[in-house]
């Protein structure tokens, strides 16, 4: 454990100070030197390092981002005939033995061809073939897939229910190896100064935080998500959102998906999308008749909610179950938004959950489906001003599980040579840094604190995407940082 940190800098040009930490909080703040500290492999001299709250990623799908990590990267493909070409490319440079070859990336939105299970053929034949879209709400397969997960009507692109039921069948490495890769992924995110996620991945996670933290997991703070179809079964053993289950992970929300997403135009939306052949507003994937009492369910269970909505009807229809709930919870990804709703967050005492990078991912494919909309498309500011509460995440593997990312993306609103896409819903990086943490660098406040290399205050905006991380501490324990490092190399001695 870490007793003190000396000569760390408060953002915003404030002098150095020292922190002591006792028993995984601050105990106290002082100029520096004004404390007696005494030196030792315990204290950490941040050498003028700026000292912040630990970061927190507030949207994973955490074994997904594992997964996508090793998985064929087709995110470059401007067409399919281009990604087919990507995975051809990647199979003739590895050896692989996979019964299912996966890839994951690709946005269809505004190719100039169609993915069908003919284009893959031509990669592969003899064996199933599976690629993933960016968002995770489309599935590309070649025939040998569709004959492997028993797909016998159309042209091998699946969409929502239909998508989610393939992936969720390959999970095929071992749990042991699934939990070395999300062992690896934590300890990345720890070294971009992370210490705690929201895992939303849509499985029975119990089990799996389980077992890694009995592996020795203990890199972040873990709150895992149960979704509708595992309900009962939560409630049949008394989870409810906090309680804390094993080592430093606890219950999450309930996660209720209510319709698809932007790029496979399936967000559920007032108006209709051009040239749209099927669900011409998108896809309602919980009616209204469902959604409230299936959240009332929860709530009465003491679940908090997490309600996925992307389209403005979407968000519409979930403030308005929130509003005869009578209690608030949150709205996942709230990308596009009526004027008229905004100020109904704070009302209702809903929590916007974001995810900027999306806005960057999403800005070319938005103009085209959301054309004469896009003011009000990841309206961050406007719901800042309008007084919600504002939290920032990723929803990797959608986009990479680094908060620096989400805050650059957030205060710039580009991440190219391009201008800024709508720089009018940009916030400050204050506002950045507060949504992104559950703390405070003060007396009293749990020791979860990163130091950075520069102010990030005073850096330009897109600058932020790498920002140097030095240190990373979660309860005063060193997660990321020469002390981690000298640990690892003592353990291996």
């Amino acid at each position: 454990m870490i007793r003190a940190i000396r000569n760390a800098r408060p953002l915003g040009g404030h002098d150095p100070v020292d922190l002591v930490l006792r028993d995984g909080i601050i105990a106290a703040i002082a100029p520096a030197g004004a404390l007696d500290i005494v030196d030792g492999p315990d204290v950490i001299d941040a050498d003028g390092r700026f000292v912040l709250p630990g970061l927190w990623d507030e949207h994973v799908h955490m074994t997904q981002w594992a997964q996508a990590r090793r998985r064929i990267d087709v995110g470059a493909a401007e067409s399919a005939a281009e990604a087919a070409a990507i995975v051809r490319s990647a199979l003739s440079a590895r050896d692989t033995l996979d019964e299912v070859v996966v890839g994951t990336g690709f946005r269809d939105g505004l190719w100039p061809d169609v993915p069908t299970a003919a284009v893959l053929d031509g990669v592969l034949a003899d064996r199933p073939l599976v690629l993933i879209s960016a968002d995770v709400h489309a599935a590309w397969l070649n025939s040998a897939a569709m004959v492997r997960f028993g797909i016998d009507t159309g042209d091998g692109l699946l969409r929502e229910e239909a998508a989610f039921a393939v992936t969720r069948q390959l999970d095929s490495a071992p749990d042991t190896t699934i939990d070395e890769w999300v062992r690896e992924a934590a300890a990345d995110a720890a070294a971009r100064g992370v210490v705690g996620i929201v895992d939303l991945e849509m499985r029975w996670n119990l089990d799996d935080w389980m077992r890694r933290v009995g592996g020795g997991f203990d890199a972040l703070r873990v709150e895992f998500g149960v979704y509708p179809q595992h309900l009962d079964r939560a409630i049949a053993q008394r989870l409810r959102s906090g309680l804390p289950v094993a080592g430093e992970v606890s219950v999450g929300p309930l996660k209720v998906i209510t319709d698809g997403s932007l790029n496979t135009r399936t967000a559920y939306c007032c108006d209709p999308y051009p040239d749209a052949h099927e669900h011409a507003y998108g896809l309602l994937t919980v009616p209204p008749c469902d959604l409230q009492p299936l959240m009332a369910k929860g709530h009465a269970a003491g679940f908090g909610l997490a309600i996925h909505a992307i389209g403005d009807a979407a968000n519409r229809l979930a403030l308005d179950a929130f509003a005869r709930l009578g209690h608030g919870g949150r709205i996942e990804h709230a990308q596009l938004v009526r004027h008229g709703d905004l100020p109904r967050f704070a009302a209702l005492g809903v929590t916007a959950s974001v995810q900027p990078e999306h806005a960057m991912d999403d800005r070319d494919v938005a103009d085209r489906f959301w054309a004469g909309r896009t003011d009000r498309a990841f309206p961050l500011r406007d719901l800042i001003d309008s007084g919600a509460h504002v939290v920032l995440g990723s929803d990797a593997p959608v986009a990479p599980l680094d908060p620096w990312i989400a805050m650059s993306a957030a205060t710039a609103r580009t991440r190219d040579e391009r201008e800024p896409w709508h720089g009018e819903q940009a916030i400050t990086v204050a506002e950045a840094l507060a949504a992104s943490a559950r703390t405070r660098v003060a007396a009293g406040e749990h020791a979860d604190l990163v130091l950075v290399e520069e102010d990030p205050l005073t850096m330009d905006a897109r600058a932020l995407r790498t920002m140097p991380v030095a240190h990373t501490l979660m309860a005063g324990r060193a997660t990321f940082g020469p002390a981690v490092a000298a640990q690892r190399d003592a353990a291996t001695a």
